[in-house]
């Protein structure tokens, strides 16, 4: 009989864990436990009295209990069998303790705001307390390779040192109900082996299902551990980017309210209905930003995948998808897959990727969103309830935002109105904006270390460069070199060609200030055709548009257009206006009569076709919003259907005296040493000649002085006149000019 006051113990505070690495020992003394339960069974059933003869190797008992006394325990050794039973269930009690005390220690862990990446793990995947048990089972031989042996010892085979199903049952359950529990928890559909946490190694064919062996995966390994570095095997095409507020996005309200309209109230896991997101659209118009911004009211990051980059056979797809949202459960945020329009290319796999990428979205339950250049396909929209949004391109209010907004304390104060002209002039995304602000400003930074202000000059030039499209292949960039002063025109001829640059300044404000763009379903493109004879300075007046517009200017290569063989040509065409659409280039079709001829009668499959080329251009043309420039030497040979639809039609007259009289005058570099004895007035009144072959004559007489060493003069320039009528296939006559003795 006990007398007198107990005296209450005090109570022993709990401590949280303070890194995953504590929390793990932990787990890992209690499954010290259960293996050594284990043990004293199997030694009790004399399972390694008679090792099997086709095993080479077995494990010593002594090892054993060496690698457990090591641990936290310290087991009986050879145990008499009547005190097997007891021994064990005292293991198994000391293991259900230390179950309850790890779970206080998590909990105080989570009270004072730290993490634990096990349990983070087991809560997204609402993973039951026996399928996080099998889990720590199989991390245990990834973190502390003395698992191995012990795993052996219990399977008796050395080479088997990863544990079997068999084996996980035998650890973990106590009752048939439970094994049964688990082994549904282990099959190929349950969350463990679906998201890859476990994967199958690949033994010799089991004899049984229970004999399939697991390991957990390496990146899995290092979660738990604290590294929360993505699987490398993701390096290439994943990339995670912070939510944002939404005043860092410039869109229209009615799209910003449509937007947030979509999203599930705080607190709410998405439905299906809103789990998915599809955007379209051109490159660079905010798809990825506006999806940051819907992950900020959920402050989740945005897990990007480039579609583009990924293999598209699609067993591999889908070895890469299970990655990719596996990642998204291990670091938990939203998945955004770019450039979906690249795997619609495949037109045979296109099916397959979609219903394996669409069954991984339904499965993950994770908010998701596709990026695109295309609408909404309709095998995506039959899997899923998808919200198809198309996100336009900024307009001029829009990009004067984004100028502003990128350019704070950059640009100088006086030069704040080349931001209107910039807008005007250039139909650039958010993604060029900022980039050509990133080019201009390292520009200013490598000229002047001093100063982040750069030049109107350098701005355009960045926004030329951000401008231009994938035209190598089917046409040629000019460098623009000729200003207002070099060429030789009628005065009704120059100002048709300033109207034009006046159209292409002022279009933004007419179209969309003044409300235009909403009369007209087509024909917004700027379009004129240059007529006139070779050499009368056609291809000169676009090059002076060009600069004077500071834009990049494309003559179409016709050799790389025009094919032989039936629909080619079409796809070129396609190519040139779909690359050049939103380039904010000027698009230059030379001798533009071989590709905008009139149309025929039918007589055989050759004219249907030709007629098919010839109306499929109309319908370009028509739809095109870009600037084109035609040029020709034969108007009468174009379809009368183009020329109605040209804003356009420039003719070049044939310089008459006193056009010649200025081009002769004009044509010479300031630093070319010529004879002042030279009478220009003769040689524009002797020699019919376009400005063209005057300056062919002109180069001809500079290399023929240069040659001599001496200056330009009136013989050397009729030397030249001579072989300039030659290569046209006329004589000079005699008579036609002055100077009688040629050198």
């Amino acid at each position: 009989m006990i007398t007198g006051t107990m005296k209450k113990q005090p109570q022993q505070e709990v401590m949280g864990y303070d890194n995953p690495g504590s929390h793990l020992l932990d787990e890992f003394r209690r499954l010290n436990c259960l293996i050594e339960a284990q043990v004293l069974r199997l030694r009790s059933a004399n399972f390694y009295s008679n090792p099997k003869d086709f095993r080479s190797f077995f494990i010593d008992d002594s090892e054993v209990d060496g690698l457990l006394s090591a641990g936290v325990f310290e087991p009986e050794t050879s145990p008499p069998n009547e005190r097997v039973s007891k021994a064990a269930e005292e293991l198994l009690k000391k293991a259900r303790h230390l179950k309850f005390e790890i779970e206080k220690r998590i909990r105080e862990t989570y009270r004072s705001g730290n993490l634990l990446p096990l349990i983070e793990l087991t809560d997204r995947l609402r993973l039951k307390d026996l399928e996080q048990e099998a889990l720590i089972v199989c991390l245990a031989p990834q973190i502390d390779a003395r698992y191995e042996k012990l795993y052996a010892y219990l399977q008796n085979d050395i080479t088997k040192k990863s544990p079997s199903l068999d084996l996980i049952f035998n650890l973990l359950s106590s009752s048939t109900e439970e094994r049964l529990q688990l082994r549904g928890y282990l099959s190929d559909a349950s969350p463990l082996l679906q998201y890859r946490l476990l994967e199958e190694i690949d033994y010799p064919a089991p004899a049984s299902a229970a004999q399939r062996f697991l390991k957990a995966d390496s990146r899995v390994v290092q979660y738990v551990l604290g590294n929360s570095d993505p699987d490398r095997r993701l390096l290439p095409h994943l990339r995670f980017l912070l939510p944002l507020k939404w005043e860092d996005v410039i869109i229209t309200e009615p799209l910003k309210l449509r937007l947030q309209n979509l999203l599930p109230p705080e607190g709410e896991e998405p439905q299906p209905s809103r789990r998915l997101f599809y955007f379209y659209g051109r490159p660079g118009v905010g798809k990825k930003t506006i999806a940051r911004a819907l992950c900020g009211e959920g402050r989740l990051e945005l897990a990007t995948i480039d579609l583009a980059t990924t293999e598209r056979q699609p067993e591999a797809f889908a070895e890469k998808m299970n990655l990719i949202f596996r990642e998204t459960i291990l670091h938990p945020c939203a998945v955004y897959f770019d450039s979906f329009q690249e795997i619609e290319t495949e037109v045979a796999g296109f099916k397959a990727l979609v219903n394996i990428l669409a069954g991984y979205i339904e499965k993950s339950g994770i908010q998701t969103f596709i990026g695109s250049t295309n609408p909404l396909p309709d095998i995506l929209a039959d899997r899923l309830p998808v919200h198809e949004i198309e996100i336009p391109a900024p307009d001029t209010e829009a990009q004067l935002l984004l100028w502003k907004k990128l350019l704070p304390g950059k640009l100088p104060d006086k030069e704040k109105r080349l931001l209107q002209q910039l807008t005007a002039q250039f139909n650039l995304t958010g993604a060029q904006i900022s980039r050509a602000v990133s080019q201009v400003t390292q520009a200013a930074a490598a000229r002047d270390a001093g100063t982040e202000q750069f030049s109107p000059d350098d701005l355009m030039a960045a926004c030329r460069n951000q401008s231009q499209p994938a035209l190598h292949k089917l046409a040629l960039k000019l460098k623009p070199l000729y200003t207002w002063k070099d060429i030789v025109l009628p005065e009704e001829t120059l100002t048709q060609l300033r109207d034009i640059c006046q159209r292409v300044r002022h279009r933004r404000k007419v179209y969309e200030e003044w409300g235009f763009r909403s009369k007209l379903s087509q024909g917004k493109g700027i379009t004129a055709l240059f007529a006139g004879p070779s050499g009368t300075g056609k291809t000169m007046a676009a090059e002076i548009i060009a600069n004077e517009l500071a834009l990049d200017l494309y003559r179409i290569d016709l050799s790389g257009v025009v094919s032989k063989y039936i629909g080619e040509t079409e796809k070129n065409l396609d190519r040139i206006f779909t690359a050049a659409e939103h380039a904010n280039i000027i698009l230059f079709f030379d001798e533009a009569d071989a590709l905008f001829g009139k149309r025929s009668e039918v007589r055989d499959s050759h004219d249907r076709y030709a007629n098919i080329e010839i109306s499929y251009l109309l319908q370009k043309m028509e739809q095109y919003e870009g600037i084109a420039i035609l040029a020709t030497n034969l108007r009468q040979n174009l379809d009368e259907s183009f020329i109605r639809r040209l804003a356009f039609t420039v003719h070049f007259p044939f310089p008459d005296e006193a056009s010649r009289l200025r081009i002769w005058k004009g044509i010479w570099p300031d630093e070319l040493p010529i004879s002042e004895e030279i009478d220009f007035n003769m040689l524009a009144k002797q020699f019919k000649l376009s400005g063209g072959n005057i300056k062919n004559i002109a180069l001809a007489a500079a290399f023929l002085a240069a040659d001599r060493d001496a200056t330009v003069t009136m013989n050397l320039i009729i030397q030249a006149v001579q072989r300039e009528y030659q290569k046209m296939g006329k004589n000079i006559r005699e008579g036609e000019y002055k100077v009688a003795n040629l050198e």
